[in-house]
This record gives C-alpha cells, structure tokens and sequence, in this order.
C-alpha cells in the first residue's frame, strides 16, 4: 500500500469525517478551523486522493505535548498505519526538545486501544508513580 503524508495540511473537511468515523461529535467549522491552526503539529495519510488517517499534537513542544487525534478509518485499521503516524508524532516531538531535558508526550487513548500504545511505549495511568489523568469539559457561553 503506497500513500502519501500530509504535514500540517489537514482540512476542517477531512478532520470532521474522521472524527464521525470515530464515533466523535461533530464539531462546529470555526472550533475546527481554529484548533487546527493552533495546534504545534498535524499530519495525515493520503491514499487515493483520500485521507484516511491523521494525527495531531498540542502543547507547549519543549516540556509537555500531548497527542490529541490519532484516527485511522475502520477499514484501514490493523495496516500499520496507526503506528506509522504515531512514529511521525513522536519524531517531531523529539525534534523540538531541548538538548539535555527530557519531553513528557501524553494522550487518552479511546476505550479499547490502550493495548496499540502499550506496544509503542506508553504506560497506563494510572501506575504506582503517576496519578489518573482526568478532564473537565468547560462550556462556553458568549
């Protein structure tokens, strides 16, 4: 399987679908438009002019980032897709370290796929040294 990436290009288009085929809500195009803009990193994976998986990363890029989308379509799951894009995530974070410090790259995994980032490396919170991570969703009102 021959596919190309897309590196900070992916579209408010493309974002949304993969979100519904995730089983996410559906976003409203100014929230997409600019979370997109403000995140440090985004790439995608294009095949057959379509995209069929993305990653995208937030945070500051020196101490703490944090994988926010990590979405491949159902049928193009268990490719190596996934971990291809993970690989590139995880390369540009590495690329943006401070020489000599350490960087933190954190996620929440969707129920059930814990076991994919276990294989690549990341750890289950919460552990002996490590608290839960936790969330809070904030409403906005104008």
């Amino acid at each position: 399987m021959e596919f190309e990436m897309l590196d900070n290009g992916l579209t408010v288009k493309d974002y949304q679908r993969l979100r519904a085929s995730a089983g996410w809500s559906e976003l409203p195009e100014r929230q997409i438009e600019t979370a997109l803009r403000n995140s440090l990193f985004t790439t995608a994976v294009k095949y057959q002019e379509q995209v069929i998986g993305m990653g995208r990363l937030v945070g500051d890029g020196c101490y703490i980032c944090y994988i926010q989308d990590l979405v491949i379509l159902p049928e193009y799951q268990g490719k190596g897709i996934g971990k291809y894009i993970l690989e590139r995530l995880v390369s540009y974070v590495k690329g943006q370290g401070i020489t000599d410090t350490n960087i933190t790259l954190g996620l929440f995994a969707a129920i059930g796929k814990e076991g994919f980032y276990q294989k690549q490396g990341f750890h289950i919170r919460p552990s002996d040294n490590r608290g839960s991570g936790m969330e809070i969703i904030l409403p906005v009102h104008s």
